[in-house]
């Protein structure tokens, strides 16, 4: 058995935290020899140490599926890059609304200035402000410039208010097959090369560990944990999660911040012996 799980609105409580009961369930997934893999949007930098540094974990898949890393040895060992040329043209399209523009690159989160200093215009929840600002580092030079100082460009975001910005970009950009277009919360867009999914990571993890699929079990809440729910042998929504991912899993769980995965593995575990 491995186990994949989301982090935010799934693992982690509305307020950000790990509770008690979620690790206590990493402690009995170590106990029992099983891989915890923390599967989120965040990257690597934006994990909270007490997840990356659990003995249970031993790899995560972060920015979306962009990049795989160990975590004992601290190498990233998959990558699949947008790359700065489509980075730049997004980067193009968005200068065009009021969004913001977050370029995830090299395990970090880079936001410039303009946007990192009005990011509680676009985010009003203050714990998801908290972490959003915690997470990313804020940089004064001219974009186009900065991005092209970057080795690995995984994914880039756009925090929007104006739901007809949002429309807007997202027609700019729909003839792109060669992204993926996704969101993991209600007011942001999401672009990744397009094999860049949770899902794509996860079964090429798997394949790397000589794991079968129908032995792993995934938690998710939102649009972009649709494709590895729909590769797990066993996929788990939280209560709260878009209707689109619930209609994706085999299985619903309570809520993030009712310890929905802990609850779930923990009565596994009980239910075995």
């Amino acid at each position: 058995m491995i186990v994949f799980s989301d982090l935010d609105g799934t693992f982690l409580t509305n307020d950000k935290r790990v509770s008690s009961r979620n690790l206590e369930a990493l402690d009995a997934l170590d106990a029992a020899g099983v891989p915890f893999v923390p599967c989120s949007g965040r990257a690597l930098s934006g994990i909270l140490p007490e997840i990356l540094e659990h003995p249970a974990a031993r790899y995560a898949v972060t920015s979306n599926g962009a990049a795989v890393t160990n975590l004992r040895s601290k190498e990233v060992i998959y990558r699949v890059d947008l790359g700065a040329e489509r980075a730049l043209r997004y980067y193009e399209v968005a200068r065009d609304y009021d969004v913001t523009f977050d370029i995830f690159a090299d395990g970090r989160i880079y936001t410039h200035r303009c946007w990192f200093d009005r990011l509680d215009e676009y985010i009003q929840d203050p714990a998801v402000l908290a972490s959003v600002r915690r997470s990313r580092t804020p940089y004064d030079e001219k974009t186009p410039a900065f991005l092209s100082t970057l080795e690995h460009i995984e994914r880039i975001a756009m925090y929007w208010y104006d739901p007809a910005d949002r429309d807007a970009i997202k027609a700019r950009i729909a003839h792109d097959v060669d992204v993926s277009i996704v969101r993991s919360v209600p007011n942001d867009i999401e672009i990744s090369d397009a094999r860049a999914t949770k899902g794509i990571a996860m079964v090429w993890l798997c394949e790397k560990l000589g794991i079968a699929l129908d032995d792993v079990i995934a938690f998710g809440d939102n649009i972009n944990d649709i494709s590895m729910l729909e590769a797990a042998g066993t996929g788990v929504a939280m209560e709260n999660a878009e209707p689109e991912t619930k209609a994706a899993a085999d299985a619903v769980t309570g809520t993030n911040d009712a310890s929905g995965v802990g609850e779930y593995l923990l009565q596994l575990f009980a239910a075995q012996r």
